[in-house]
């Protein structure tokens, strides 16, 4: 797997680089050699946010976590995308390098794997509104993200609310 380091706001020491790809290079016995993971260090103010995101076989897995610094955000990212990799075991397994679980977890027990189940079900009309209408619509209900058709585009988009407060817009594009 190829580890690719970013950073935003911050410059990543030698001694930091060293320890990142270290750690998420235990994260080979999951993935085969084309797969990219991208590491962001990002500093935010005080804090530091680490973000994880890997690519393999068309498919994306990714984790975040914001922390007083990305030494220990490192060993709180890892747990958290091994238990991904873990709750959706049945689906990559076939995408998933060869034997990849058949050795014990690197990072978590497996006990601490919670497992969700699908609830409840929901189907709805897609209205054609513009962006701007649709952060209203987003605001209006106090929900965390508002599905809508582009006036447009006739295209499905998804606005949702960030941690920070901000707005984020969604377009989905069809895989490669």
């Amino acid at each position: 797997m190829r580890i690719e380091i970013m950073e935003k706001n911050c410059k990543a020491s030698d001694k930091l680089v060293g320890i990142v790809e270290k750690k998420i290079g235990k994260l080979d016995k999951y993935f085969d050699e084309d797969s990219v993971c991208t590491v962001y260090l990002k500093q935010e103010g005080k804090s530091c946010k680490t973000e994880l995101t890997i690519l393999y076989k068309g498919n994306m897995i990714r984790a975040e976590v914001t922390g007083e610094n990305f030494y220990d955000d490192i060993d709180a990212v890892l747990p958290k995308i091994e238990n991904q990799i873990y709750r959706h075991k049945s689906k990559l397994e076939s995408k998933l390098k060869k034997d990849a679980f058949y050795d014990k977890r690197l990072f978590l027990e497996e006990a601490d794997v919670p497992v969700g189940k699908l609830v409840r079900t929901k189907t709805f009309a897609l209205s054609p509104m513009t962006t701007e209408e649709a952060v209203e619509q987003l605001d209006l209900l106090g929900h965390s993200f508002y599905i809508f058709q582009d006036a447009d585009t006739n295209e499905v988009r998804v606005v949702y609310l960030r941690k920070n407060g901000d707005v984020g817009l969604i377009i989905p594009q069809k895989a490669k």
